[in-house]
């Protein structure tokens, strides 16, 4: 039996804001990478989230949020005029990733509060049940 419901649906949103920080610092370490395994400049990766029923046994059932798929952003890299570079084409020209560091760091911040508000949930649970269990003594 879980004293503390809730800590159930926030374990959800921690799991999937860690993802989200996760994939927006690999976008930023692969901000520069013009060549990938795949052959090409690195993709922007984006995740997307979806509701998820939590269910309880002897209770009613809750949502969280999870990480429903984790994609490649379609819009395509800037050109760059660099003859020297290795990748660079016949015309001098380098396609560098699609990744824009100003959005990057937005979503960085916004997935980082977001994963302070739902540790903060956490926290102000296990203080509230601590101060439960204190009244009986």
């Amino acid at each position: 039996m879980n004293l503390i419901p809730g800590i159930d649906v926030t374990s959800g949103a921690l799991a999937a804001q860690k993802m989200r920080l996760d994939i927006v610092a690999q976008n930023i370490a692969n901000a520069q990478t013009t060549r990938t395994a795949e052959g090409g400049p690195y993709k922007r990766q984006i995740v997307s989230f979806e509701t998820e029923l939590v269910k309880r046994t002897g209770g009613a059932s809750l949502t969280t949020v999870r990480v429903g798929g984790i994609t490649n952003d379609k819009t395509p890299g800037q050109q760059v005029y660099n003859p020297q570079h290795p990748d660079a084409g016949a015309d001098g020209l380098v396609t560098m990733p699609n990744v824009n560091l100003a959005y990057e760091m937005v979503d960085l911040i916004t997935a980082s509060r977001a994963y302070e508000a739902n540790l903060s949930v956490v926290k102000n649970s296990r203080n509230l049940a601590m101060k439960t269990l204190e009244i009986g003594k």
